[in-house]
């Protein structure tokens, strides 16, 4: 995939950040682009504990790292019960949580805390490295064929902060659908609604983010993988330009189009742990196109001049009547606050992308499992099974053309971010659909809802474009709906200072999950 350039891009109220400092040294300067809390903006509204919140009360010994992880093993051990069957996580080891907390616990009794993200609970999707666990993505037994030696990139930078791992989340079988249901370890559970699904395939990163387990996770987006169900679960989900991110120790399904992601519940935890683990030096770019790593100062009482948002109606509109009226009134929110304005454009070959995105992401992964197919004989649930088959019948023609697609739609995107700063659309086209009990020995392939789903996040994977989808209220069953918000290459501040606009806006009506799990209540 060609290198993006940094052609026509100046983001407004952001601070530069050397790449070259540690982690914990980057968390220095992200603290300092944040307002000291969220109280302020709180009206009525949900409440979540974020970074911040934990951080403190580690240092004013209001609770401990250890009395945490206690309540978050209590809670997994109750979400696991037959009443509810979350099915959040895969694989997780209670002593070595435990053992994390011991020793963040005892920085704190010295008074010597990493950073503001020691002792925070961090859950991985199981497509990422994460010692000491395999990583199984989704099998039983790709861990056999690809066993994981050490941490990935992005892990090793936020454990060098001091950050708790808890885990390896489900997600549906080889990431290749968005249901969640995964035939070998459980249906994930939308924790707004236990009969609905939580979205993929990061499910499981996206509902323990949701209930209150951690207040961050990771996960990868290759097709909408993080940002999907991040927008069914009401939650933040954050994919950077391609390249912004290390990509080291994943499970390499489809390496033009997959790319780490952040969960969060709040777009101040989105920004501190992109500043934690962003690159170094930024992937696939030549030292003559390296951009900036701005973070966004959003303690700024100065709000962004002139912002634009690109909105091809018909393609917008291609969604539920709630969702749609949703996304809608909030940009009409947004526009009416800060004076920012929606102008109409159009974006051609919508549908030749979606082709093209599916022939891409077929082919890559297809390609990259070809070697341990012949010999899991009958290991795959149905669905991973169908999907592979169809994905092994691509030619490598048609995955030059839709190489050449990828080009073209590069062409038409340039062209939109000419006049806007942004390109907005809601995140999905339908919300989490109920869940059906007769697909959970088998797994779930449902293109039409998948078609639904995928509808508005291609681009950002196709096009390695930064895309964040934020909260933007709820259906007429009360499940959430998430606004999206597409940017230019590296605009990664520019997209966390819009969405962060929105929450200022809209937290006040934040609804609390059926399934919800307060690791920081008081004793």
């Amino acid at each position: 995939m060609a290198t993006h350039s940094t052609e026509g891009l100046h983001e407004q109220e952001v601070t530069c950040i050397d790449p070259n400092l540690s982690p914990p040294e980057r968390l220095k300067e992200a603290m300092d682009c944040l307002p000291a809390s969220l109280e302020t903006t709180l009206e009525t509204g949900f409440k979540r504990w974020t970074i911040q919140d934990f951080s403190r009360a580690y240092s004013s010994g209001e609770t401990t790292p250890i009395k945490v992880a206690k309540r978050f093993l209590a809670a997994l051990e109750e979400s696991s019960a037959p009443q509810l069957q979350m099915s959040f996580f895969i694989a997780y080891d209670a002593h070595e949580i435990l053992r994390q907390a011991t020793d963040s616990s005892l920085r704190y009794e010295k008074g010597t805390p990493i950073s503001v993200l020691d002792g925070v609970l961090v859950a991985v999707k199981d497509e990422i490295d994460c010692m000491p666990y395999p990583t199984t993505g989704g099998t039983k037994w790709l861990h056999k064929a690809r066993p994981c030696t050490e941490d990935a990139a992005c892990v090793k930078k936020l454990r060098s902060c001091g950050a708790i791992f808890v885990g390896k989340t489900n997600m549906h079988e080889l990431g290749v659908g968005l249901s969640g249901i995964n035939p070998h370890y459980g249906p994930t559970r939308n924790p707004y609604n236990i009969n609905r699904i939580s979205g993929g395939s990061s499910s499981g990163s996206a509902a323990t983010v949701c209930a209150g387990l951690c207040p961050i996770a990771l996960g990868v987006d290759g097709g909408g993988s993080v940002r999907i169900p991040a927008a069914l679960c009401g939650i933040v989900g954050f994919k950077p330009t391609r390249g912004r991110l290390p990509n080291s120790g994943f499970i390499p399904v489809n390496w033009t189009l997959g790319i780490p992601g952040i969960f969060a519940g709040t777009v101040q935890d989105v920004l501190i742990v992109y500043a934690a683990i962003a690159n170094d030096i930024v992937m696939f770019q030549p030292k003559s196109l390296l951009p900036e790593f701005n973070l966004p100062q959003l303690k700024s009482s100065h709000l962004l001049a002139n912002i634009k948002f690109a909105k091809y109606r018909k393609w917008f509109n291609d969604s539920s009547a709630d969702i749609r009226s949703c996304c809608d009134d909030a940009l009409q929110l947004l526009s009416k606050h800060h004076g920012w304005k929606v102008v109409d454009v159009t974006i051609p070959e919508l549908e030749e992308m979606r082709l093209a995105h599916y022939v891409t992401i077929g082919s890559e992964c297809a390609t990259s499992l070809a070697t341990h197919l012949e010999n899991i004989h009958g290991e795959l649930g149905w669905d991973a099974r169908v999907a592979l088959k169809a994905y092994g019948s691509f030619s490598s023609r048609e995955y030059l053309n839709a190489q050449r697609i990828r080009n073209r739609q590069m062409q038409f995107h340039k062209e939109i971010f000419k006049s806007a700063d942004v390109i907005a659309t809601p995140t999905t086209g339908v919300t989490a659909r109920p869940l059906q009990r007769d697909a959970f020995s088998t797994g779930e392939l449902d293109y039409k809802n998948g078609d639904a789903l995928t509808r508005f996040s291609i681009a950002g994977n196709f096009l390695g474009l930064p895309a964040i989808t934020i909260l933007a209220g709820y259906d007429t069953s009360g499940m959430p709906i998430g606004l999206q918000f597409i940017g230019k290459p590296w605009s990664e501040a520019t997209l966390l200072h819009l969405a962060n606009a929105v929450q200022a806006l809209l937290i006040h009506s934040y609804r609390k999950p059926e399934v919800f799990y307060d690791l920081l209540k008081t004793e």
